[in-house]
């Protein structure tokens, strides 16, 4: 690492990873800091640092890969690739491979991703960690129109509260309950949409056992009144990065995004539950699929199937749409079979979406992302509400 070599570099460059300090010198003491730990990843030669004076007073560390590292392995912002180019093999400890891919991801990201210290990046780091382990243990019933919950954890509490812990069960052990049949030895109905927001919770919660147990506390009390869900979650638990405006690489991901595929299809779209598909990122080159977990989505397989939602919608007797998913799963089978049709559909998938309520000539892929908020003990950006 070398700040003065980097100075022009850097300067020119939006991405990567930003700790934000007092003084000069608590930077210098930071950077030794920083130095250390990514000697632990077989990182510490792949990136360069600056120091970078602010506005009111401060000073920001400013930390990125080199670009020589970079251009091998992510090129492009592409990080689909980074577990084989990184050298990770199966043999290679699962946990400490996925948390060196996330490490690479955020320091070679076109986004600059900010953290208020070393304990808050290493903390959002473990979460990410959590959600993409989590995301490959989890297996659900996919149901759009019920939901299902392990009772010995879980009691309905109406619309307004939805499901909710039983008094005194652990929130940790009932979001595995409900999400990892290995636990219970059962499927839970779920909606896509639903099932990230569990296991995006449990990430948080597993972080928080050792980092942050009072807030963990705290979420537990939520737990047992109310389960936030759908726009509150996002809002309380997320940060979204990217837009229609500065939309991010097609190909970049972080693992432990959130993330949403849309359906350019107009008619299928309407039919519930195919408006598009919410994944989240699990790492090496994989994404979610928590109905068949054994067979976890590429970038291109899930686009091969989102193109032939179109070819699976039907309407009954009554004129409702329906999506019969044996059509699908042929139709996929057919286009992975032949180069040419695959291709195809892949050039006409893997562009980026169209704006809301526009059908024209966009694909399945958005141009943001999701990720969990801060829950550092030092610097906790997570605000429960108040009920």
């Amino acid at each position: 690492m070398n700040s003065s070599t980097a100075w022009l570099t850097l300067q020119s460059q939006e991405g990567g990873i930003q700790l934000t300090t007092t003084q000069a010198e608590d930077a210098d003491r930071l950077t030794r800091e920083l130095v250390h730990l990514l000697d632990e990843w077989a990182l510490a030669c792949a990136v360069q640092t600056l120091v970078l004076p602010l506005n009111d007073d401060r000073v920001a560390l400013i930390c990125n890969l080199r670009p020589d590292f970079r251009a091998q392995c992510m090129p492009g912002h592409d990080t689909l690739a980074l577990q084989e180019k990184l050298g990770h093999t199966p043999q290679t400890d699962e946990a400490w491979a996925l948390e060196r891919e996330i490490w690479v991801a955020l320091l070679g990201s076109p986004h600059r991703f900010q953290f208020a210290s070393l304990a808050s990046l290493t903390s959002h780091i473990r979460v990410r960690r959590n959600m993409a382990l989590d995301a490959r243990k989890t297996a659900l019933a996919f149901k759009t129109d019920a939901a299902e919950r392990p009772q010995a954890f879980w009691q309905d509490g109406g619309d307004d509260a939805g499901f909710i812990l039983q008094p005194g069960r652990c929130l940790v052990d009932a979001l595995i309950a409900a999400t990892q049949p290995d636990a219970t030895g059962k499927l839970y109905d779920f909606s896509c949409y639903r099932a990230t927001e569990y296991v995006i919770l449990l990430g948080i919660a597993q972080e928080l056992q050792t980092g942050n147990p009072e807030l963990l506390a705290q979420l537990q009390r939520l737990n047992e009144v109310h389960a936030v869900r759908s726009g509150q979650f996002h809002d309380v638990y997320l940060i979204e990065y990217g837009s229609m405006e500065a939309p991010l690489p097609a190909r970049f991901y972080v693992p432990g995004d959130r993330l949403w595929f849309r359906n350019p299809d107009e008619r299928s779209s309407d039919v519930t539950g195919y408006e598009g598909s919410w994944v989240l990122y699990m790492g090496g080159g994989l994404f979610s699929n928590f109905w068949k977990r054994d067979t976890p989505y590429t970038l291109e397989s899930k686009a091969i199937e989102i193109f032939h939602w179109k070819d699976g919608v039907y309407a009954d007797a009554q004129g409702d749409l329906h999506m019969d998913e044996t059509v699908v799963e042929a139709l996929v089978a057919q286009t992975q079979a032949n180069p040419e049709a695959r291709s195809q559909v892949l050039e006409r998938m893997l562009r980026m979406r169209d704006p809301k309520g526009v059908y024209a000539e966009g694909g399945c892929i958005d141009t943001t992302r999701e990720y969990p908020r801060s829950v550092s003990r030092d610097h906790c950006e997570l605000v429960l509400p108040r009920l």
